[in-house]
């Protein structure tokens, strides 16, 4: 196995690494919320690529909102159904009762 036969001292260590550095990531700025991104990811406050709605984040918000109201106005009309069906009951009921008197007063007349 080779080995050095001598070790690297600590300047020629460091010239050698004085170009291997960190850069500061490249930001923009979202086109929908303004808010700075990183070059080519996703927003994470809105969840927006290019303008286009990509993450469920701005997908979820408005939906989840609409179908609470369609699931409340779903209720409000079962109730209603549910309170009607015993009121038409009620009136085939009292019809009925209506139709029976009808028939026993003809019934008395004859």
């Amino acid at each position: 196995m080779a080995v050095p036969k001598k070790r690297t001292g600590h300047s020629a260590q460091g010239k050698r690494r004085s170009n291997w550095k960190a850069s500061k990531p490249t930001l923009t700025k979202c086109p929908n919320c303004g808010q700075a991104v990183l070059a080519h990811t996703v927003c994470t406050a809105c969840g927006t690529y290019k303008g286009k709605p990509v993450s469920l984040k701005d997908q979820k918000a408005a939906p989840v909102e609409e179908v609470k109201e369609e699931k409340k106005a779903k209720r409000t009309t079962k109730k209603a159904k549910a309170e009607e069906a015993p009121k038409a009951e009620e009136v085939k009921a009292e019809e009925k009762a209506e139709e029976a008197k009808e028939e026993t007063s003809e019934e008395k007349a004859e």
